[in-house]
């Protein structure tokens, strides 16, 4: 669109008439025209002014007249020249690739630098934290061994005190109980002799007895003979 309206304002300016009919020989069709832009635009180098003379002589082999073509050809060209000069804008020089390949490489370089020392700084954090955890299991381990111990000890002390104790009484129950198997021996000894002296005094009554009846016995015995 913006090659027909050049085309249209130059061919005006030009007075030159552009008639899109068949019939005539000596009319060129503007759809011609654009079919004829590939091959002229090959004509033209990326950093470089497109050939004209080459393009004016193209146009007119295929029978176009040499001030239409050289109204056309001129204002294709400047087209072209635009479009060019936009690409041209639009597109980064080399070396301008290569500050931004360097800058690109320059921060990747950095990134990586410090996304290394931050790895190292997690890393060292880490093992400071895994030593300080350690320290503080191992201290909290000897507590509990020492509390432990303790307890151990103390029960131990316990028991022994305990068992101290017990054998203590033990040994005063078995005095106590020796004492008395011994005053219940003197006791039962004491009854043996009471018992055998009541003994003899009931046979030296009984003896007494007798005698005392023997001789009333004879005595009345005399008295009747």
């Amino acid at each position: 669109m913006v090659i027909y309206r050049r085309l249209i304002r130059l061919g005006s300016n030009c007075n030159v008439g552009l008639r899109i009919d068949a019939s005539s020989s000596t009319s060129f069709s503007v759809t011609n025209a654009f079919r004829q832009y590939r091959q002229i635009s090959e004509l033209t180098k990326p950093d470089e002014k497109a050939d004209t003379p080459s393009m004016v002589r193209a146009l007119e082999a295929q029978g176009m007249p040499a001030k239409q073509a050289e109204a056309i050809v001129s204002a294709i060209t400047e087209v072209l020249n635009e479009k060019l000069q936009n690409v041209g804008h639009s597109l980064v020089t080399k070396e301008e690739m290569e500050k931004f390949v360097k800058l690109r490489e320059s921060n990747l370089s950095k990134f990586k630098s410090e996304l290394e020392s931050s790895q190292e700084r997690h890393f060292s954090m880490l093992k400071s934290e895994t030593e300080k955890l350690q320290d503080s299991i191992e201290k909290m381990r000897s507590e509990l061994r020492f509390k432990i111990d303790n307890v151990t000890a103390g029960q131990r002390l316990d028991l022994n005190l305990e068992r101290s104790r017990i054998k203590d009484e033990l040994a005063n129950q078995n005095t106590e109980t020796t004492n008395l198997t011994k005053k219940l021996d003197q006791e039962i000894l004491a009854l043996r002799d009471q018992l055998a002296a009541a003994k003899y005094d009931v046979m030296k009554y009984y003896i007494g007895a007798l005698v005392s009846i023997a001789a009333v016995g004879f005595a009345v015995v005399r008295i009747f003979m």
